[in-house]
């Protein structure tokens, strides 16, 4: 079993459930054990020893069916449920702008049962006139459809990582680690990738193939060769094996890794020595130029080493020419974080075992920022609440001089750009992040001044998730990025690279843009459990991709520094008010 197919089966049973219009209370049990599951890191060892029913929300009949599940592989409930409502229905679920209550319609009206039938459908414009849809309804669920199938095929760096590093984990137990690597846009840490490139360099090609074809991971084998293997893993992303020699290996693991472009420029460069370059090696005529690693590889073509997480042919090779490249923030530069959402909103776990986790992380300090009044439906928290949890922080920060809770709230920006508590209320903060919860589909100009109008008060820190992507799922809102970052620049306001793996954002194209006006970013996992805390490693990948150095993120900053930063920005912002 493995331990995240639980929560999603969960949350497939209440989507199930909440398309079939059962009991509402019914369907948010299963909601809300699904999200409480996905934050509990030792879920095996709860299920082997029969302890669900410690976890709250989580009663007699959902353990039974997760013990169930756990022994057999199987549920009953789930297979009976799908009898009375096709589970290909869920594949609608992934349409945009398409909910559970539209699906019932279109199944119990129309018969349509899967994406394709709902193509027709709407080409046919026979959503027009079905009761609760429209026009304008159907011209959306068919942009929904376009946004699907645009994305087809692709997956979440966050949802393929683990995976991948554990077929190298795998292979590594046969293979000594230096010669497995895994290779490609997994390597240069993209956000969504397509595929999964494993390199091997071993004498023993056969070997090497039948125990990667017989690992755990592997669902199906596509195709077999000497060289290349490839098969779909359960993720249901295609893998592909390449063994290669040891000599051949630095060459083979910078041509795997790419990207094509990057590739391009170093051919080009090569070939204006005289050299011709693959991933077999350099040649000079039929003699092979040795190179041991990547770094003499670079070193040849009379370059700096260049990490994966800049080979995106965006100027590195320009900067490696001239020897400037930055010096990469590490995951080890953090020193707390931001955007943390607690018990007290609409997080899993309370303020204190969320600061415990953060001390677990090696971080000295923690922004707590739960939700604002208007995010009614996340729990967020009145003036009565706001005053409890500051007392509980103050509490906490008495006694545990080693580590500083900063007090901090996630504030809705309205439509009209104000924020929605007043500044009576958000002068108590320590920091508050400015972030879009509703009306995603203003016009660009309109989505542009609410989101500029937001940073002009004196009171916002941070702007939240700046273009409410998410990935695979949403695109953003209709904004200018560069104007975005150019306001933030003008207000001293910080922008969020927010790093759960379903938003990176903002996107690491707009960072070096960001570095060049002087916005400073913060690195925030937008956590709900603790958990969450270690999605601080997804954006330190995507500060990287960002060319961000240690000097460019906030939360590398110890606590005093911190603390220093705050209030020259608040004070900055009050003198421009005042100014204005």
């Amino acid at each position: 079993m493995q331990q995240k197919s639980i929560p999603k089966i969960l949350e497939d049973i209440a989507m199930l459930l909440e398309i079939k219009g059962e009991n509402p209370f019914k369907t948010r049990a299963y909601y809300n054990a699904a999200k409480t599951l996905s934050g509990i890191t030792n879920l095996e060892e709860l299920i082997k020893e029969k302890r669900l029913r410690e976890i709250k929300g989580i009663g007699d009949a959902l353990s039974e069916k997760i013990e169930e599940y756990s022994t057999t592989g199987s549920m009953k409930y789930l297979d009976e449920l799908t009898r009375e409502v096709p589970e290909s229905l869920l594949e609608l679920m992934q349409i945009p702008n398409l909910g559970p209550k539209k699906i019932k319609v279109l199944y119990d009206e129309l018969g349509i049962s899967n994406i394709g039938e709902l193509e027709y459908a709407c080409k046919e414009n026979r959503l027009v006139h079905l009761a609760g849809f429209g026009e304008k309804t159907q011209e959306k669920v068919l942009k929904g459809i376009e946004f699907f199938k645009r994305h087809k095929g692709e997956f979440l760096f966050g949802d393929i990582y683990s995976e991948a590093e554990g077929i190298k984990e795998h292979l590594s137990a046969v293979i000594a680690p230096e010669w497995v690597e895994v290779c490609g846009s997994i390597r240069r840490r993209k956000e969504v990738v397509r595929d999964m490139d494993i390199l091997v360099a071993a004498e023993d090609h056969e070997m090497i193939t039948s125990f990667f074809v017989s690992m755990p991971e592997v669902d199906e084998v596509l195709v077999t060769g000497e060289t290349k293997t490839s098969v779909r893993v359960k993720s249901g992303i295609e893998a592909d094996l390449r063994v290669v020699s040891k000599e051949e290996f630095p060459y083979a693991l910078m041509y795997f890794t790419g990207s094509k472009e990057h590739n391009v420029r170093l051919r080009g460069i090569a070939k204006k020595k005289g050299w011709k370059l693959n991933e077999y090696g350099i040649f000079d005529g039929d003699d092979l130029v040795t190179c041991k690693s990547e770094e003499e590889i670079y070193h040849a073509l009379g370059l700096s080493y260049i990490p994966p997480e800049l080979r995106e042919d965006s100027g590195e090779i320009e900067s490696a020419e001239r020897g400037n490249l930055p010096v990469l923030i590490q995951l080890g530069d953090i020193q707390g974080t931001f955007h943390v959402h607690t018990d007290f909103s609409d997080g899993v776990d309370s303020l204190e075992k969320m600061v415990e986790a953060a001390q677990k992380l090696g971080f000295s300090y923690l922004g707590i920022s739960d939700h604002s009044k208007t995010a009614y439906y996340a729990g967020g928290l009145k003036y009565d609440t706001i005053l409890k949890q500051w007392e509980m922080i103050d509490r906490i920060n008495e006694n545990n001089t080693a580590f500083h809770i900063f007090k901090g709230i996630e504030s809705d920006i309205l439509p009209d750009g104000s924020l929605d508590y007043d500044d009576s209320i958000l002068q108590g903060f320590d920091f508050v992040i400015a972030s879009i919860h509703s009306s995603f589909t203003m016009k660009k100009d309109d989505m542009e001044k609410r989101i500029l109008k937001a940073m002009e008060n004196p009171y916002t820190t941070i702007l939240g998730h700046p273009t409410g992507r998410l990935l695979l799922s949403r695109d953003g809102y209709q904004i200018d990025m560069m104007n975005i970052i150019d306001g933030a620049a003008r207000n001293r306001v910080i922008l969020e690279l927010n790093a759960s793996p379903y938003r990176l954002d903002i996107d690491w194209r707009y960072l070096r843009y960001a570095k060049e006006k002087g916005v400073v970013i913060s690195i925030n996992p937008d956590a709900h459990a603790v958990t969450g805390l270690g999605d601080v490693f997804y954006g330190v990948n995507i500060a990287r991709k960002g060319w961000q150095e240690s000097k460019d993120v906030l939360n590398t900053k110890d606590v005093n520094d911190i603390k220093e930063i705050f209030k020259k920005i608040r004070n900055a912002k009050r003198r421009q008010v005042n100014h204005s």
